[in-house]
């Protein structure tokens, strides 16, 4: 299978969307597209918190993409280490749904510490078919 490969992106809203470009493009050049759309959407979720919450002023975020015979591995690594939790939030709030979304589409995800200092927060996908 493929080397792993990484991207560091700043702390500017437009790298949600630049997250989102590597991972497709990653994923196509791996000619590993069954998943393609789950990743983008779990790399947009994860981008989009490391940037709110995950960040210190001044550190960006790494998205790390890995793939194995089985498995896509996704992580984002951000400086802060705030472990982030599931929240069930109410139909009227407009946040907090991003994990919930995370647990529905990868086969597995959680959160390792990150040394120096700050978090991992990955997703693992079959590398083919649909998930469990």
């Amino acid at each position: 299978m493929p080397d792993p490969t990484q991207q560091f992106f700043a702390t500017t809203p437009e790298s949600v969307g630049r997250a989102r470009d590597f991972a497709l493009t990653t994923l196509s050049s791996w000619g590993l597209s069954a998943r393609a759309e789950d990743i983008r959407l779990c790399v947009s979720e994860l981008a989009s918190n490391a940037l709110a919450h995950g960040t210190d002023p001044g550190h960006g975020f790494l998205v790390k993409i890995e793939a194995d015979d089985d498995f896509v591995r996704l992580e984002v690594h951000d400086s802060r280490g705030c472990r982030p939790a599931v929240r069930h939030p109410a139909d009227t709030e407009t946040s907090g749904r991003g994990l919930l979304l995370l647990e529905a589409l990868s086969d597995d995800w959680g959160v390792e510490d990150r040394r120096p200092f700050g978090k991992i927060v990955w997703s693992r996908f079959k590398a083919g078919g649909t998930p469990c």
